[in-house]
């Protein structure tokens, strides 16, 4: 699902490159990036906000916004992403959180490129995807374009059958190269625990663990334009989502399995709902964002007996139903407990 809600033009030239690149002579110099992984939910559907540029050499043409840290232009870190995200997008973040340090060697992979190694301090932002933000640049677009195996809301996702297990368990059938460090998990049981094969149990959260094994066994696009070995002995390499530019499909990876996790014991979920809303649209918002289905009596009763909403006492026609009552975030439970999280269990789901 592509969604444009306004800034349909392309992204302003790329001054965060220009930066980084000026000295292409120094092999030792490191460069600060940083990336923003915004994400919001838009009509049921998990999106990021991603800019375009070129397609690079796997044909990938998304990237999440990006920039350097300037230490004689921003005071802070934060402050350095909110000035780039301002600048390439037109928004304003509001929530964000650090993420992770991104500090692998070829992050940015261009044939016969020395330029500084980049550093990239990835943030974590939650906002309210509105037509009102007012967006200059950039796309909202659903992350399970880019993560299509994390889609569990109608059931198993067919791609995981159909072209990842069959795949992953002839990569993990064959040899390890030389070099490759020895794990304590087995190839086979890292697949089996990662993607719930052979009757193991799917864990939501382990959205990173599941893209990484992915990008070792060569299966994604990303592996091959890096150059990795596996990537190359497939022929009948799969589609598996959209890849995107330099590392950030692994940032936003990052990203998601920390939402997940981090709704359930924080009240994060509350800064990608508007201010009055329904208990069903926060379900839904729930939903998207954990990607199972979850049982509605349970969730209204955890929601409510949690102390996490309480009603507006105004109501929202639907159209050919019931008018819904509203509900809004109750502030107050921030001081009356440490972990005021949407606490949901997704129901389990196995092979």
């Amino acid at each position: 699902m592509n969604m444009e809600l306004s800034g349909r033009g392309k992204p302003s030239p790329d001054k965060s490159h220009r930066v980084l690149t000026r000295d292409k002579t120094d092999h030792d110099s490191v460069g600060i990036g940083l990336n923003a992984a915004i994400v919001a939910v838009l009509d049921n559907e998990p999106v990021a906000l991603v800019v375009r540029k070129d397609p690079d050499s796997a044909g990938a043409t998304d990237m999440l916004p990006f920039g350097p840290f300037s230490p004689r232009e921003h005071r802070t870190l934060e402050g350095g992403l909110r000035a780039w995200v301002r600048d390439q997008t037109g928004l304003d973040l509001g929530y964000a959180e650090q993420l992770y340090t991104f500090a692998d060697r070829g992050r940015l992979p261009e044939p016969g490129d020395v330029a500084p190694h980049v550093v990239s301090i990835g943030y974590l932002a939650l906002t309210e995807a509105s037509a009102d933000h007012g967006l200059t640049h950039g796309v909202w677009r659903s992350w399970y374009q880019y993560f299509p195996w994390e889609d569990w809301r109608r059931s198993r996702p067919d791609i995981i059958a159909n072209e990842i297990e069959p795949r992953l368990k002839l990569w993990a059938e064959r040899p390890s190269p030389a070099a490759t460090p020895q794990r304590p998990v087995s190839r086979s049981d890292r697949a089996r625990m990662c993607f719930g094969l052979d009757g193991a149990a799917w864990d939501e959260e382990k959205v990173l663990e599941r893209y990484e094994l992915l990008y070792e066994a060569g299966l994604i696009e990303e592996a091959l334009r890096d150059g990795r070995s596996a990537a190359q002995a497939w022929t009948d390499r799969p589609k598996l989502g959209l890849p995107m530019q330099s590392d950030h499909r692994r940032i936003l990876a990052t990203a998601i399995g920390r939402t997940r996790a981090k709704i359930k014991y924080r009240p994060v979920v509350f800064e990608l709902m508007p201010p009055d809303f329904t208990l069903y649209e926060l379900q839904k918002t729930v939903e998207a964002i954990l990607g199972p289905h979850l049982h509605k009596q349970n969730f209204r009763r955890l929601v409510e007996g949690a102390g996490l909403v309480e009603p507006t006492g105004d109501v929202k026609t639907r159209t050919g139903g019931r008018p819904a009552k509203l509900f809004r975030f109750r502030r107050e439970v921030l001081l009356e407990r440490p972990a005021p999280g949407v606490r949901v269990s997704a129901p389990p789901v196995r092979n």
